[in-house]
């Protein structure tokens, strides 16, 4: 792949994150939620059904703690397509703010006439987002009768429960490559493209362009280990978030029935936090944990504890048997 192909790819990634500025939630093991990453990554990966398995809990020594979960599965369709489907729910704060998205993902990978060492990815998503607050739960100024809080007053609120539904769209892609040993992946994507209404009460507020840029490498340091550094960059409006760091993968056991690797890595979010992570393949399983520790202001609260999350992939390999052919003897000899 020639240099000038590459240089193409980091303009067309700069030039979505520059003119496209609430935020979308956000993930630590963001390599361990592919279709979350982008939606090129439908059905790009070794096997015939992979499903994937998200849980994170933040805030918990501060607040009500945040909590999401997000689940999806897809598969490759013959060796240019793909196809996935995603949920997540999302819950934040005492008065339970719940965001439900579910997405409809589809790829198309392509190597346009470039070396078979060079493949490109392009995929689409369309999705149903949900949003509700229940007002109920939280604490008002009318409720407070001159000496303390009396929840038994009324809150003058004109619905305990506000519900917001819109469709969002969004598009991705991704550049990946070989070179010798080294493999590199470069991925963008850009979602809610057609900025959804998500107000209550007749209010319109747009739900910003979301720009995801990541770059991951993986690099063999010989038969046993492998350093894979990753980065991460989103654009949401005024927000901005930078996370970059390192796994190094240790292959305990790989022989034609047996696969046992161990991964662990730190990370860091700028300005946020410093993230501690660990995982494991056995065989067709994968199984993540991380730890944020708070480094951002909120940390005289925090006490400098963040959240953890859990991932879990599993990967369906069917077998597919050698069409052997084999010359029958007749009975006659």
């Amino acid at each position: 792949m020639k240099l000038k192909g590459l240089k193409f790819y980091f303009v067309i990634c700069l030039c979505w994150s520059n003119f496209f500025l609430a935020q979308d939630i956000h993930w630590s093991q963001f390599n361990a939620n592919p279709i979350f990453l982008n939606p090129a990554n439908a059905g790009d990966f070794n096997g015939d059904l992979r499903f994937v398995g998200n849980r994170r809990s933040q805030w918990r020594s501060v607040t009500e703690p945040f909590t999401t979960t997000s689940i999806s599965a897809d598969k490759s369709f013959g060796n240019h397509f793909g196809a996935g489907v995603l949920f997540f729910d999302d819950v934040a704060g005492d008065g339970k703010f719940r965001t439900n998205e579910f997405q409809l993902n589809g790829s198309y990978k392509s190597n346009f006439g470039v070396d078979s060492a060079s493949v490109f990815h392009f995929g689409a998503i369309i999705g149903v987002n949900y949003r509700q607050v229940n007002w109920g739960l939280l604490s008002f100024d009318s409720q407070y009768n001159g000496i303390g809080y009396d929840p038994s007053l009324p809150s003058n609120e004109a619905s305990t429960i506000q519900k917001k539904s819109n469709l969002t769209l969004g598009f991705g892609a991704k550049f990946s490559h070989k070179f010798n040993k080294l493999k590199i992946e470069m991925s963008s994507g850009l979602f809610n493209i057609n900025q959804p209404n998500q107000g209550f009460y007749g209010e319109k507020i747009k739900r910003d362009i979301r720009s995801n840029n990541s770059l991951k490498i993986s690099y063999p340091l010989n038969s046993s280990f492998e350093l894979i550094p990753s980065i991460q960059f989103q654009i949401q409006g005024k927000y901005q978030s930078l996370l970059l760091g390192s796994n190094i993968k240790y292959i305990f056991t790989q022989t034609s029935l047996k696969y046992i690797a161990f991964f662990a890595g730190g990370w860091l979010r700028n300005k946020d936090a410093f993230i501690l992570s660990f995982g494991a393949d056995y065989q067709n399983w994968f199984f993540g944990l991380s730890y944020d520790i708070n480094t951002s202001s909120l940390n005289a609260a925090s006490n400098f504890r963040g959240g953890t999350e859990f991932s879990l992939r599993y990967i369906i390999r069917k077998y597919k048997p050698k069409n052997t052919m084999h010359r029958i003897c007749p009975d006659y000899i």
